[in-house]
């Protein structure tokens, strides 16, 4: 199974809750971990990353906090999972070329890196801005549409 870490996934919700707020505003840590119902030693981390990864822009003092660094609308899925996380990719050769002994003889590497780029250009499309509420039924049964069925 895939899957992002918490710390990742936590990440966008908080994004997202800045996203849901008026342009500008300030949350602090704390109100972002009282709105989250994350810890605060969490909270606190994840902000710092991702202002460290200049998603948010950091204020000191009172009435301080984070704010986006750009609109919402503007700042992708991916770019929080590369701020968060590094590099996105299926597969260790996929991210960091030279780290498997066997990526000279591997028949599967060219397409791992085609699988890369697809989940990549997905996460590119879908803006912070949308993680706020439910996507549009329109759009999410234009994807299940697109997708192949699996059945076990």
């Amino acid at each position: 199974m895939l899957r992002l870490t918490k710390q990742t996934d936590y990440g966008i919700m908080l994004m997202a809750h800045l996203a849901g707020l008026p342009a500008g505003a300030v949350l602090s840590a704390r109100q972002a971990a009282d709105r989250s119902g994350l810890s605060l030693p969490m909270v606190s981390k994840i902000l710092k990353a991702l202002a460290k990864g200049q998603l948010l822009e950091s204020h000191r003092g009172v009435g301080g906090g984070y704010r986006l660094a750009f609109p919402a609308e503007e700042t992708s899925v991916a770019r929080v999972i590369r701020a968060l996380e590094g590099p996105i990719s299926m597969v260790e050769c996929g991210s960091q070329p030279g780290q498997c002994e066997h990526e000279s003889s591997c028949p599967s590497r060219v397409n791992w890196a085609r699988v890369n780029c697809e989940i990549e250009r997905a996460l590119e499309n879908i803006p912070v801005s949308e993680m706020i509420g439910p996507l549009p039924c329109s759009r999410l049964s234009a994807e299940s549409a697109a997708a192949p069925a699996f059945t076990s």
